[in-house]
């Protein structure tokens, strides 16, 4: 039975249950009181008369009580069948909107007016879960075009060197081999930060007690070569973090943040800052740098896959484009916020929030 008939059955029942229950009251508490045999009824003040008898009352009653029932099981059976359609018409517009979604239509919404209910929170929650599933689906489209192009221009690249190589015996080999390695070189890490960025997505990773601060030292140390080669300094402070997630994702999230910090600075005499610290439920680690004005805007999209931020970059490490979009999708994965802002002076701050943990239990 549809969900429909079973809410019409059930109004219709309990319309009859309630008529029995007062014919039950009237029975109990009117008619059970009445004589069985006639009896005279002669006051002084009235005239004579007969008192009536249960038997005739009962002729009397029950074939109206009978039609009294009819009636309500027939209003019952009618008025649940449109009350139980009038209730049940939310849901059919969330069912079709589903039937929708599945074919692929996810701008489709049900904006379900009338008051604030149980169908009304329902409606709204599931225009929120369409309106994000149809922003992911947006971005993950955009992102595998960008990716597409990525990679192919390495492979373009690679192509146009061998064919020149074929058409001129004679050339530098040696030439043609160094910029066929650097080539190969930014397809690995390119492929690499995609493998990274799907496993990410999946959160198909352990999680165990991490100290943000160590995580820090160790990247500062790693990328120090590289920050000295450019004229950047290094600096780190703050706090023990204790968060708990994967020590290798923090690790790369950590080491993107510094590294982009460095390639993306001053020409030379630049800084980078990292700290770590600990506000009430969250740990903290903020990487900022200095280099050139930063819009707001243009600070907003830095974490959008292939977005390197061109008119920043002074080096010839810009990398493959996805650092700051791993930094973002590490974040969430352990249930965290990433924010960018420009710093007044020049330079971004960036700044990762995640949930903090007790060093001792290493439970949030």
């Amino acid at each position: 039975m549809s969900v429909r008939l079973k809410l019409t059955l059930s109004y219709a029942g309990f319309l009859m249950v309630a008529g029995l229950l007062l014919l039950a009251a009237v029975w109990l508490f009117l008619l059970r009181y009445v004589p069985n045999r006639a009896m005279l009824y002669n006051p002084d003040d009235r005239p004579t008369g007969v008192f009536p008898v249960r038997s005739a009352l009962l002729e009397v009653f029950a074939p109206r009580a009978a039609a009294v029932l009819a009636f309500l099981l027939v209003f019952g059976l009618v008025g649940g069948w449109i009350l139980a359609g009038r209730m049940l018409a939310p849901l059919t517009r969330i069912a079709e909107a589903t039937r929708l979604a599945t074919h692929g239509s996810l701008s489709h919404r049900i904006l379900l007016p009338g008051h604030k209910d149980e169908f009304r929170e329902l409606a709204d929650a599931f225009d929120a879960m369409l309106a994000r599933l149809e922003a992911h689906v947006a971005e993950q489209q955009r992102f595998a075009a960008n990716a597409s192009h990525e990679l192919r221009t390495p492979l373009a690249i690679s192509k146009a060197l061998l064919d020149v190589a074929r058409a001129d015996p004679h050339a530098d080999t040696g030439e043609v081999i160094a910029r066929l390695h650097s080539v190969n070189a930014r397809a690995i890490d390119l492929t690499e930060a995609l493998l990274l960025l799907s496993r990410v997505n999946r959160r198909s990773f352990t999680r165990e007690p991490v100290d943000l601060s160590l995580l820090a030292e160790e990247a500062t140390e790693e990328l120090l070569p590289l920050a000295e080669k450019h004229g950047v300094t290094l600096e780190t402070g703050g706090d023990a973090a204790p968060a708990n997630g994967s020590h290798a994702l923090l690790l790369q999230l950590t080491t993107n943040l510094v590294h982009n910090a460095i390639v993306h600075n001053l020409p030379e005499g630049g800084t980078v800052r990292v700290t770590t610290g600990v506000s009430p439920g969250v740990v903290v680690l903020t990487a900022e740098n200095t280099g050139d004005r930063i819009t707001p805007e243009l600070a907003a999209t830095l974490t959008e896959p292939f977005q390197r931020g061109t008119e920043r970059v002074h080096t010839d490490h810009a990398g493959v484009g996805l650092g700051l979009a791993i930094v973002k999708t590490i974040t969430h994965a352990h249930d965290g916020t990433l924010a960018l802002a420009p710093r007044p002076g020049g330079g971004l701050r960036i700044t990762v929030a995640l949930p903090a943990v007790s060093p001792s239990t290493g439970t949030p």
